[in-house]
């Protein structure tokens, strides 16, 4: 099952950032990272990866799951759920969702920034939390859906939470440009112009996947 979940992220999210690419990358404000590198990687799958090794080592030796055992295998399809709705929010909020609003205090902000949602992003979001609830629900109890769209749901509202207040945003003095990279583009080292220095793209994605990932397996510790 944990194969299926992790392909179930990896070929939406895949699909998802080509869907309309022109158009995001003209209506972005804020400029992004490019290609996925190992901290992006670590970020979005590395909470994942440490509950299911976890659970596979409470497992050695043919042991029956415990209770915890199987509410950390929860807490992997929670943080799974998480990055997928962050990356549904993202990719089709920033193609189709129009002129994004901060979610805290929804004032207007640029197109592209951290922590600015959209109607269409936020029922993207929802729906990507769902789409690993449905995934994982399949062969498990009748709770597995709702838990797992809660634990998903919760990480992509604390992504978004953490992307409008503490998250770093830099601008590129040469180009005058914001950007959410230590380097621009260019070449030129950014300056810091919003957040916390060390709260980057990586470190809110860690911190949401890992949210959902407690979500999850608290609420399975506590309902199944």
């Amino acid at each position: 099952m944990a194969f299926i979940v992790l392909f179930a992220f990896f070929i939406t999210s895949v699909a998802l950032s080509s869907v309309g690419r022109k158009r995001k990358q003209l209506l972005t404000d804020v400029e992004k990272g490019g290609p996925r590198n190992a901290w992006q990687v670590a970020a979005n799958g590395g909470v994942a990866t440490l509950c299911a090794v976890a659970a596979a080592v409470m497992t050695r030796g043919g042991t029956a799951p415990s209770h915890l055992a199987y509410a950390l295998m929860w807490a992997f399809a929670g943080a799974y759920a998480a990055a997928t709705a962050d990356t549904w929010s993202t990719e089709i909020g920033s193609a189709f969702g129009g002129a994004p609003r901060s979610i805290v205090g929804f004032h207007p902000v640029a197109a592209g920034a951290s922590g600015g949602v959209t109607l269409l992003g936020s029922a993207a979001m929802i729906a990507g939390a769902a789409w690993i609830g449905i995934v994982w629900s399949l062969g498990q109890a009748s709770l597995g859906f709702l838990i797992v769209t809660a634990g998903g749901t919760a990480g992509a509202l604390v992504d978004s939470l953490l992307g409008a207040t503490l998250q770093s945003v830099f601008y590129c003095p040469k180009c005058e440009r914001r950007t959410e990279l230590h380097e621009h583009a260019c070449g030129t080292r950014t300056l810091p112009s919003a957040g916390i220095t060390w709260m980057t793209n990586d470190s809110v994605n860690a911190v949401a996947t890992l949210t959902g990932a407690l979500v999850a397996g608290v609420l399975y510790f506590e309902l199944v």
